[in-house]
């Protein structure tokens, strides 16, 4: 494991931002898992401890809002950063509905998600 002891699953479906992502925050010195669909954030979840998620909305299975409910059933302590390629208003209601720690446009640039993490896991 890492430096750091906080753990990060990165759900997405796109393999070049999964791959980005986990690069990215194994350089900031955390540990990293990956998975592309919903079903794997659930298995990962059960078998093991997270500190933060970071989860597309747009999911093979359904919508990333709509998976919120079934991953904080089996981690309510986890905090879910939710990400998307583009905003629409109706799409960050519904995320915002949510329970979720954050919600990241990806062309923002990765340093608000950085800070996102960051104070996720309130370092």
């Amino acid at each position: 494991m890492a430096v750091s002891e906080k753990r990060i699953l990165v759900i997405d479906p796109n393999t070049k931002i999964r791959k980005d992502l986990e690069t990215f925050l194994k350089n900031e010195n955390y540990y990293v898992e990956t998975g592309r669909r919903l079903t794997e954030a659930i298995k990962k979840i059960s078998q093991g401890y997270f500190d933060c998620l970071i989860l597309d909305v747009d999911l093979p299975e359904m919508k990333g809002y709509e998976a919120v409910s079934i991953l904080k059933n089996l981690d309510p302590k986890i905090k879910i950063i939710m990400t998307a390629e583009k905003n629409t208003k109706r799409l960050e209601a519904k995320v915002r509905e949510q329970n979720i720690f954050f919600y990241f446009i990806k062309s923002f640039g990765k340093d608000e998600l950085k800070l996102a993490i960051k104070n996720a896991l309130n370092e």
